[in-house]
């Protein structure tokens, strides 16, 4: 039986389109269970195949300013014309629970996070070279040349910002990756100040 931790660990995850990180997320939870994957709130349209409430929280535009209005939001964006956005209470309940939090946000988004609580830990995806990123995207046979090169400069952009993460995960494998990540939140999870708890009174 695994030892209910005082407060749960806030996890920012974030990598560069086509790196893969939905799939190292899903490999991530199947692994474990005991980890709240939040889902963001957006204005955009469902996709195909997309639910609300699995992919997204799909809300109109005035009810994503009202959430803004109220800062009931731990961070939000605009991309392409769609507000997305983090509930902060949603958040603030599972982390008091003694539950993992994972958020999958882009570097804006990250960044937020950090500034709101300091204690959350950053780790950036990455693929085992900026060649096989661009084999990746091109290899989804979805975009067009034009999108994908845009993508690719939108990544350029995204790696300057990888000295601001705590951990830097190179997803060749999607297994190893996973596993990477489960290693860092066992480590962040042995760190004093999380502990202290257990041992006091002793």
């Amino acid at each position: 039986m695994k030892q209910k931790k005082a407060r749960g660990q806030l996890i920012v995850l974030s990598g560069p389109s086509g790196v893969g990180k939905s799939t190292v997320i899903s490999e991530l939870l199947s692994e474990r269970s005991d980890i709240y994957f939040s889902v963001s709130f957006t204005t955009r349209a469902p996709r195909v195949g997309e639910a609300d409430g699995v992919n997204y929280h799909f809300v109109t535009r005035e009810q994503f300013e009202e959430m803004i209005a109220r800062n009931d939001l731990l961070e939000y964006a605009e991309y392409v014309h769609n507000y997305y956005g983090t509930s902060l209470r949603l958040i603030q309940e599972k982390l008091e629970q003694g539950i993992d939090v994972l958020l999958d946000i882009e570097v804006q988004g990250a960044a937020k996070v950090k500034t709101r609580c300091p204690e959350a830990v950053l780790i950036f995806i990455v693929p085992p070279s900026f060649e096989e990123l661009s084999r990746r995207l091109h290899g989804r046979a979805t975009d067009l040349e034009e999108v994908i090169q845009g993508r690719l400069t939108k990544a350029r952009e995204e790696y300057q910002e990888i000295p601001n993460y705590d951990y830097l995960v190179v997803n060749d494998k999607v297994s190893e990756a996973a596993a990477e990540i489960i290693a860092i939140l066992t480590a962040e999870d042995c760190r004093t100040n999380n502990r202290l708890h257990l041992v006091e009174g002793i």
